[in-house]
């Protein structure tokens, strides 16, 4: 037989939260928030699921954000304007998720689409430098101020890889030069708001996805985007955190000699650059988009101020990475209660007949990002420590 599902119940500031066994078998969480029931759940190794019942009758809701996989249990907590989930024995980097219920990004999309909405988001522990946006005419030189970065800081920064639906070219690779997809999968998941800006060029879809910049932080690294100003103008419009910098030529005379001088274009495709530089520089001047212009008279001077920017001037080597922070896992065998901003969780594990507990706080008070990207700004220490009545003090 196995082991009974372990109950939680929880009374939470503005709402409860109760773990329930459902008619499949599959543990269950209904937590209330205001008039509305949130009922998340799932079989093992499945996505989770979420019902909503709003007064007593229960609603269609669209779920946002990539969805977690189901495990052998979960507690839920309430939060401010979010339901946070901690699975049991998942791996240290799959155990915490948050179901967005009346954040920003939630409440705009119930807006666009007329319906209920929830976003998922996984939990990360510590922040991520913010991505850094650069747009520019072509033939500004932004490509190169870019590779002269990557070139003296090879280990802090990392570029996103775009998603395409063209088919690949002979020497590219799947997820090294695009993630190559369907048509159809890219519009689904733009309709599910997976990408930060798209556009169609000859008919096919190009795009930066949420994940493809998170995967850049989770890497330790500090996400470079190359974009138009309209894809700029797109990311702005996110919950995405970044820092927009526009770089502008010492004057359009001087633009139009970089362009010839290349020799990589017809004179059509000069004057066509030409007429969609003047757009852009007038767009990134007034826009509002760009925190910072960067004038690129002389190639030097301006890699110097773009490094001012990112905090490296002077950096004869890149700054030690901070240590990696210990890792979290909750145990199958475990409750938790809620005190202000701290979570405050007390595991119970058995091993060879001794058992022993874990007191470990989680604090969530400097919560950053979202879905449907990561949610980051985690924090958390173990706060007691014993095993047979003993106690060992904080680890």
């Amino acid at each position: 037989m196995g082991e009974a599902p372990v109950f939680i119940v929880q009374d939470l500031q503005k709402g409860s939260s109760n773990g329930l066994e459902s008619k499949s078998g599959a543990l269950e969480t209904a937590t209330i928030v205001g008039d509305k029931k949130f009922v998340i759940g799932g079989t093992e190794g499945e996505t989770f699921s979420v019902k909503v019942q709003i007064l007593g009758e229960w609603v269609n809701v669209v779920e946002l954000g990539t969805k977690p996989i189901s495990c052998n249990g979960h507690s839920a907590v309430l939060l401010k304007d979010r339901i946070l989930i901690l699975k049991k024995n998942s791996k240290p980097d799959d155990c915490i998720w948050f179901l967005e219920v009346d954040t920003q990004y939630v409440r705009m999309q119930k807006k666009l689409l007329g319906t209920e909405v929830v976003a998922w988001s996984k939990g990360v522990m510590g922040n991520a430098e913010k991505p850094v946006i650069i747009s520019g005419p072509s033939g500004v030189g932004k490509g190169t101020l870019i590779s002269m970065l990557m070139k003296e800081f090879p280990s802090m920064f990392g570029f996103s890889v775009s998603h395409t639906t063209r088919a690949p070219r002979s020497m590219e690779k799947d997820g090294v030069h695009y993630h190559f997809t369907q048509k159809s999968v890219m519009e689904k998941e733009i309709k599910d708001g997976k990408f930060l800006e798209f556009a169609s060029v000859h008919g096919n879809l190009y795009g930066t996805s949420v994940e493809a910049v998170e995967l850049v932080s989770d890497a330790g690294k500090r996400c470079i985007l190359d974009i138009d100003v309209q894809g700029a103008r797109s990311v702005r419009a996110s919950s995405l955190e970044a820092m927009f910098i526009f770089v502008c030529p010492p004057s359009m005379e001087e633009l139009e000699k970089r362009l010839r001088d290349r020799g990589t274009e017809t004179e059509e495709q000069v004057l066509k650059r030409l007429r969609n530089a003047q757009n852009e520089i007038e767009q990134g001047k007034s826009s509002g988009i760009f925190d910072h212009i960067l004038y690129n008279d002389k190639l030097e001077e301006c890699y110097v101020s773009l490094k001012k920017l990112l905090g490296l001037h002077g950096c004869v080597t890149p700054p030690p990475k901070s240590a990696p922070k210990e890792i979290i896992k909750i145990p199958k065998d475990h409750s938790v209660s809620k005190i202000d901003d701290k979570i405050i969780i007390n595991c119970i594990s058995s091993e060879l007949q001794k058992e022993s507990k874990n007191l470990i706080m989680l604090d969530v008070f400097s919560l950053k990002g979202g879905a449907p990207g990561r949610t980051r700004g985690l924090d958390f220490k173990v706060i007691d420590s014993f095993s047979n009545g003993n106690r060992n003090g904080p680890m």
